[in-house]
């Protein structure tokens, strides 16, 4: 019950905390949302226009992707909320472990 609010015996006080947290959880998760589509609009943007090449394409959408993720993880999976750092870490070392993975078959491939 890490998540639970102090109680102040006043249920007016509580319900309006409640209110204002719930209310700016919403604005940052539309926030975000906005963000994560005009991202995407981007993205289309950048392979549609030709005068870019592939060497800038390829790259720039995997930065786009990864920015993309961190909004999804803190934004819409509360990530950034208190008392989820056990799967914060294994998250993390997933990932970690995922990296190591394909940097040892991009190597191994590639010499």
């Amino acid at each position: 019950m890490a998540n639970q609010q102090p109680n102040s015996g006043n249920p007016r006080v509580d319900i309006e905390y409640r209110r204002k947290k719930s209310a700016e959880e919403m604005r940052m998760q539309v926030i975000t949302f906005a963000l994560m589509i005009f991202l995407t609009l981007v993205a289309f943007v950048a392979v549609g226009y030709e005068e870019f090449s592939a060497w800038f394409i390829v790259p720039f959408i995997l930065i786009l992707a990864v920015v993309q993720v961190i909004f999804q993880l803190y934004y819409f999976m509360h990530m950034s909320h208190k008392g989820h750092e056990a799967p914060a870490l294994f998250l993390y070392s997933g990932l970690l472990v995922g990296a190591i993975t394909v940097l040892a078959f991009m190597t191994i491939i590639w010499w």
